[in-house]
């Protein structure tokens, strides 16, 4: 609150497609797709006729004895494009809703089947999976934990596979396996005690777009049934094609237990999020005993205006072949971020993950985050570094000359925030 009496709310007035205006007709390359969550642009038309025809059936409807064919059709699609390995859907609005959902459905599932001990969790360092007090127990952010511990339940920490902390001579995958072996011991000593294990695959985002190799991912699969303890895969920021495929987890070959969307899913549009999970998940609940049931509740779930919106974003990614269009535009980022950014004496770590580019910024200024931040709107593009981490996310409708302005600005921005010092 204090910051914006020096550092103006900006009052946007529309939006159309990767730009952003405001009230003083200021326009922004939108370089972080609205805080990840927009996909296609902003007033995107075939998501707005899609939401515009479901204005005039239905635009909610309880789901507690009622269903409606966006939901169903939405749950579906999705099972579908994890050829069917998650069966299930359970909807909700936000991310750290599903967070919650799968933390909460994790324990549960273990009580019904005899094994009370099992109610923690464990969580990698650096993690992120929402603020919410459920989700704040698996969120290693002491920015966002520690003001609220008192209400916590702290669960375990084990070691990132931070591709960055590889030693002399070290490889990505190598470091991947140097964490695992970590976790292996961690389980080792407390599976009996463990409902689960969350982790964001591939990218850590708030903690800094931590990146790592799918190696990590595979092994952890193998722990996690080795030791009867159920992986949540948390694609709240990585799902929908960030990475590169559409789930981060199919490039690994594996499939979780759970698997949390949000974000991105209704195309940046409406609320929503949800859980996938497996058959045998589901199994564990279906009982005549109120108590074995699922316990848990949003009004809003499920709602159609929403999954409408998704379904019209799944419908994009097909008909415009997305994810092969991607790879070329993931070229170009890395491409014009390299010629930008690689030599720069303070730049640290440049990398890259599908449609994620970051890199880190060694500077001492305490406000760099915010003095970036100003530097790129005047720049014309809307970029909001993680502390030091500045990184790219844009929409998946950016053509070359898109990617080389926002990242001209973004150049710009860093020496002038600098150079300020």
């Amino acid at each position: 609150m204090k910051s914006h009496e020096t550092l103006p709310l900006v009052p946007l007035v529309r939006g159309e497609g990767i730009w952003l205006e405001d009230a003083d007709g200021r326009r922004f390359i939108d370089g972080i797709s609205a805080w990840w969550v927009n996909l296609f642009g902003h007033c995107n038309p075939r998501i707005n006729d899609a939401i515009g025809e479901q204005l005039e059936t239905l635009e909610h409807a309880m789901l507690a004895g009622f269903t409606h064919r966006p939901v169903v059709e939405l749950s579906e699609r999705l099972s579908a494009l994890t050829g069917g390995a998650l069966g299930h859907a359970f909807y909700a609005s936000d991310g750290a809703s599903a967070t919650e959902i799968a933390l909460k459905m994790s324990m549960h599932a273990w009580r019904n089947q005899g094994e009370t001990g099992k109610s923690r969790f464990v969580s990698l360092a650096g993690s992120y999976h929402g603020e919410t007090v459920g989700a704040l127990a698996v969120t290693d952010v002491a920015l966002f934990r520690d003001a609220y511990a008192p209400l916590v339940r702290s669960g375990h920490t084990v070691p990132s596979p931070d591709a960055r902390a590889a030693e002399a001579g070290e490889s990505a995958e190598e470091v991947a396996e140097r964490a695992a072996r970590a976790l292996a011991r961690h389980l080792e000593h407390h599976h009996h005690e463990i409902a689960a294990l969350i982790v964001e695959p591939l990218v850590q985002g708030a903690s800094g777009m931590v990146m790592y190799h799918p190696h990590y991912l595979r092994r952890a699969r193998e722990l996690c049934d080795q030791y009867d303890v159920y992986l949540i895969a948390d694609e709240i920021a990585v799902g929908c094609g960030r990475t590169g495929t559409f789930f981060a987890c199919e490039q690994a070959g594996i499939w979780p237990d759970f698997l949390c969307l949000s974000k991105g899913i209704s195309g940046g549009y409406l609320p929503l999020s949800l859980v996938l999970t497996r058959d045998a998940i589901f199994d564990c609940f279906y009982h005549d005993d109120l108590t074995r049931g699922f316990l848990h509740s949003h009004s809003y779930t499920g709602n159609p205006l929403a999954c409408r919106a998704a379904l019209a974003t799944l419908d994009i990614f097909a008909a415009d072949d997305v994810l092969t269009a991607n790879r070329g535009r993931a070229a170009w980022l890395g491409e014009h971020a390299s010629a930008a950014f690689a030599g720069h004496p303070a730049v640290r770590h440049l990398r890259q993950q599908g449609m994620i580019l970051a890199f880190d910024v060694d500077t001492d200024q305490a406000d760099f985050s915010t003095r970036f931040f100003s530097a790129a709107l005047d720049a014309g593009a809307l970029l909001r570094p993680l502390g030091n981490t500045v990184y790219f996310m844009p929409p998946y409708i950016v053509e070359e000359d898109d990617i080389a302005r926002l990242v001209g600005a973004a150049r710009r921005a860093l020496d002038t925030a600098l150079g300020g010092a």
